[in-house]
């Protein structure tokens, strides 16, 4: 994971995009699943959006919520939120394709 330099992001603004294992703006940088489980909410998930300046700060495409279960662990919860990116990236990356 890196931070993407200014004059590289102004070049493709707008034309990059990020997924990222929170419902952004919750919990933005790393370990995000984590972050989530230590504070003990009830749902996260995973955001898809664009690349900006801002770390985990661009326009949001699509979210997809994840509840978390009294009975999850951090692994089983990694588990789930992971499940859920690899159905929403390709989601909308067909409907930002056209497809």
């Amino acid at each position: 994971m890196r931070v993407l330099k200014p004059g590289f992001l102004t070049a493709f603004a707008g034309k990059i995009i990020n997924l990222h294992p929170s419902l952004l703006p919750s919990f933005p940088g790393l370990d995000a699943i984590g972050q989530a489980f230590r504070r003990g909410v009830k749902v996260t998930g995973c955001t898809v959006h664009h690349v900006t300046l801002e770390v985990d700060g661009g326009p949001i495409l699509d979210q997809a919520v994840v509840r978390i279960e009294p009975s999850d662990s951090l692994e089983t919860l990694e588990g789930k939120v992971h499940r859920a990116e690899h159905e929403l990236l390709p989601t909308v990356i067909a409907r930002l394709s056209g497809g």
